[in-house]
């Protein structure tokens, strides 16, 4: 069953019961959905007012905030602050996450397999086409990895985690910076292509022999076998909260215009190489104000009473001093 259209069982529909209740409707990326659920949920159950979400992926989600069809998007992708200023958006990020490497290999648990940036990259590029692989085998000397063919899965659309995921394999890869580059969607060279991280957890769960990518919280939920990393320090390490927060360290969100941030390939010893956060695009002068004041009112409650569900589903709940900066903005660049 496709995940995203099941909302109403995961609480997100905006209350039928409550007839005053400005209808607050959002779409875009799959990353956050799983700690939005959680949050609108308890959101209803405090104030009796829904949240309509689509997880459909980061670039549709723009394109749907663009054509003003919902009060607000959610991107893993930030948009520079020219493209903010032309499309009259405001921006903040609302919640930082980690990416994964996941696969499906008879007798690997999670945790038992180390990949590194450029093994990872060879074998998205095609380069790298069995589990037995001497450069595999090189970072895994214990693990007995069969000769079978891997089954590769990427995203089919638009998507902030293949931009994070893109964006850290150009880092650490000249070969697929100069081939394939970074984007929401690029040109894949090999692989089957999977719609949201829904699909692509449901795909690596199937299919034997398989290598995907996805937010934590969908490998968490699905139990599915994620690798350990070789990060920019050249250090092993697993994806943790501790790991998500070195990295996450490194935002420097009070000189960013618009909080424009990429937290691929971050320096530390402890930090998780794919680390993303979850980006929030409202209009500046909103065509519904008072399903626009519902939704900053939606926010604040998130970032006042949502750190533990956040945590719950490792993500990486917004610091102190930035959630202050955010609510400036609002009040600086939102009409209400």
């Amino acid at each position: 069953m496709n995940f995203f259209k099941i909302i109403v069982a995961a609480g997100l529909v905006a209350a039928s019961t409550s007839v005053q209740a400005a209808e607050v409707t959002g779409a875009g990326s799959s990353f956050i959905f799983p700690v939005l659920s959680k949050w609108a949920d308890a959101y209803k159950k405090e104030t009796g007012h829904g949240i309509n979400y689509q997880s459909i992926g980061s670039g549709a989600g723009i394109k749907q905030i663009q054509a003003k069809t919902v009060t607000f998007g959610a991107t893993d992708m930030p948009l520079k602050a020219d493209q903010l200023e032309k499309d009259g958006f405001a921006q903040w990020p609302q919640t930082m996450g980690a990416i994964v490497a996941v696969v499906n290999v008879d007798g690997v648990k999670a945790g038992d397999m180390v990949l590194d940036g450029a093994t990872l990259a060879n074998i998205y590029l095609g380069k790298i086409t069995k589990w037995d692989d001497a450069a595999i085998q090189k970072l895994n000397p214990n693990l007995k990895l069969p000769s079978a063919t891997i089954a590769v899965v990427h995203r089919s659309d638009a998507s902030g985690t293949t931009f994070n995921v893109t964006n850290y394999l150009s880092k650490v890869s000249a070969d697929w910076k100069s081939k394939v580059g970074e984007g929401t969607a690029v040109e894949w060279p090999v692989g089957v292509g999977a719609k949201g991280n829904e699909g692509v957890s449901g795909n690596v769960a199937q299919a034997k022999n398989s290598i995907g990518y996805v937010e934590y919280a969908y490998a968490k939920q699905n139990k599915l076998t994620y690798t350990k990393m070789v990060n920019k320090e050249g250090k092993t390490v697993e994806p943790t909260m501790p790991a998500f927060q070195a990295a996450a360290a490194n935002a420097d969100w009070a000189h960013a215009p618009g909080y424009y941030v990429i937290l691929t390939d971050q320096p530390g010893a402890a930090s998780w190489p794919i680390v993303a956060s979850t980006f929030i695009l409202m209009h500046k002068v909103p065509t519904d104000k008072a399903a626009s004041d519902e939704a900053l009112k939606f926010f604040k409650y998130s970032f006042e009473k949502g750190g533990k569900s956040a945590e719950d589903l490792d993500y990486i709940p917004m610091p102190e001093s930035v959630v202050k900066q955010i609510e400036k903005t609002w009040s600086a660049d939102i009409k209400s």
